[in-house]
């Protein structure tokens, strides 16, 4: 078996040692026979670096790196093209000003060039390097990668300061590429990111950048498919299944699937994230790896500033994408940019996206964070309440349910419960019901209305309805008055109806009601 290129991004690097590459060539061939200037956002280990790297060898003519992959006798290799590629990652803007960075960086690559550079601004260097790598014979090829990381770097408030102070650095450098006489000098600009922050210039003054982020053509474009897991870690999938005995192949190839597939632009093609997958078929276990790359600490923070605790289904409006700066962070963007949210259904007519968790890994992981932080506990002490709601609904003793409710309310400070609202209390008991083996639904639309919550045992479906300050039999006379019941008559499952209602003022369960509907 070929070597696994974990957290390998060097395209001449994976090919020249014989590393398993999953062959995207055809799909950047189009990309590169399209816009001739790109954006494209992705969440982080998702393959962008790896890709520009692919870009820059093709537009460099190394034609023996591509041996039998699709692109090989689809490419006219004695085109070759001069690149500069800026990569953030790499770049060393915190020991240094950004500035300083971005200049000493313009300098090597013109030295690389053969040239020396007479301005003294970042954004002067930049255009004078294009204008006369020109020259030399051939249009400039431009790749930057992680452009917004000196921002994303700085987001707590802490360090805020210092993200402005580098918004203004990039603004002002970006503006480089803003004259007519700049573009016609390239022959392609691609930049990427996470995120598409606003007040950059990026998208104001170069208003001639497509932005691919959702555009269907290039949604696999990084990140693997279902197909191409299939077609290329066959043969890792056998030392998989061999610490897995009780799992056929089939099993295990849809274990993998609702563990780390998922992720969307469209609502319609899914992928996994490269990374997952990569650690996956290294490590031969099923780890939080996308959280082991990185704690959501500040996104957690974010998360109780805005008192937003229930994240599933999120429905946004498609402008919100393109409303992302600093001083006005949202989480539910925050959360799409970062990976933790996918794209799960788009009203395109109506320009609405459905937002949701794109697979178990970061549903269990962050649903993990957010029970801590809301019970002020680490993570790894929030599972006790979970275990014991489990119980209680597999032994169908709703009253121990109501009893692990109750320790939870007691749990969380009460200056945080304060003037709460009937979402807080059901998100709190949301978060651990997602934990359940057993299924839970929130809010399940029917024709009828809207249920709050609904758990599934082997024999049991329980429709809960949460109300506050009114006597719990109000939920129970919505369940029945809404026939919520009817959606599940078709199994042979005892349905039960629970009517939940909280005192805010005890901070507890005023009380609850149970009957067969």
């Amino acid at each position: 078996m070929k070597r696994l290129p974990t957290g390998e991004q060097n395209f001449a690097l994976i090919r020249s040692i014989g590393m398993l590459y999953v062959d995207k060539t055809k799909q950047i061939n189009d990309l590169l026979n399209g816009s001739r200037y790109n954006f494209l956002s992705r969440p982080r280990r998702f393959g962008k670096s790896l890709t520009l790297s692919t870009i820059q060898c093709i537009f460099e003519g190394k034609k023996e790196l591509f041996k039998d992959l699709w692109i090989e006798n689809n490419w006219d290799w004695t085109q070759k093209h001069p690149v500069i590629h800026l990569s953030f990652n790499v770049l060393d803007y915190k020991y240094n000003r950004l500035e300083e960075a971005l200049g000493k960086f313009l300098d090597e690559q013109a030295q690389h060039f053969g040239l020396k550079l007479s301005n003294s601004t970042p954004k002067e260097k930049l255009r004078e390097l294009i204008l006369a790598i020109n020259t030399l014979g051939a249009p400039v090829v431009l790749l930057v990668d992680e452009y917004d990381k000196p921002l994303i770097d700085y987001l707590d408030k802490e360090e805020l300061e210092q993200a402005k102070i580098n918004r203004s650095i990039l603004k002002n450098f970006y503006g480089g590429l803003k004259s007519s006489e700049v573009q016609a000098a390239m022959r392609f600009f691609m930049i990427t990111g996470v995120s598409k922050f606003s007040q950059v210039s990026l998208f104001s003054d170069l208003n001639y950048l497509s932005d691919l982020s959702f555009d269907a053509s290039i949604n696999t474009l990084v990140g693997y498919t279902q197909e191409e897991l299939l077609a290329n870690f066959d043969e890792y999938l056998g030392p998989l299944n061999q610490k897995f005995p009780h799992l056929s192949r089939t099993e295990l190839i849809e274990k993998i699937r609702i563990k780390y597939n998922g992720y969307s632009w469209d609502g319609e093609q899914r992928v996994y994230n490269p990374y997952l997958i990569l650690l996956l078929m290294k490590n031969l276990r099923f780890g939080n790896f996308w959280f082991q790359s990185g704690t959501p600490t500040f996104l957690i923070k974010v998360l109780k500033e805005q008192h937003i605790y229930k994240v599933d289904d999120m429905q946004v409006p498609e402008i919100l994408f393109d409303s992302y700066d600093l001083e006005n962070l949202d989480a539910r963007i925050l959360m799409f940019q970062t990976g933790y949210l996918t794209v799960k259904k788009v009203d395109w007519e109506r320009g609405r996206f459905t937002l949701g968790y794109p697979n178990q890994e970061v549903e269990n992981a962050l649903n993990n964070y957010l029970i801590g932080s809301l019970l002020n506990r680490l993570p790894a002490d929030s599972l006790r309440p979970v275990e014991l709601l489990e119980e209680g609904f597999l032994n169908n003793d709703l009253p121990k349910v109501i009893t692990v409710i109750n320790s939870l309310l007691k749990d969380i400070p009460s200056n945080l419960l304060d003037d709460k609202t009937e979402h807080f209390y059901h998100a709190l008991v949301h978060l651990h019901f997602r934990y359940l083996g057993s299924t839970l639904d929130s809010e399940v639309h029917t024709s009828d209305g809207r249920m709050d919550a609904v758990v599934q045992t082997d024999s049991h479906v329980f429709i809960i309805e949460f109300k506050m300050n009114v006597p719990a039999q109000v939920g129970l006379d919505q369940i029945r008055e809404k026939k919520y019941a009817d959606k599940y008559r078709l199994g042979n499952k005892t349905i039960l109806g629970v009517g939940i209602s909280f005192d805010t003022v005890k901070k507890a369960v005023l009380d609850w009601v149970v009957e067969e509907v």
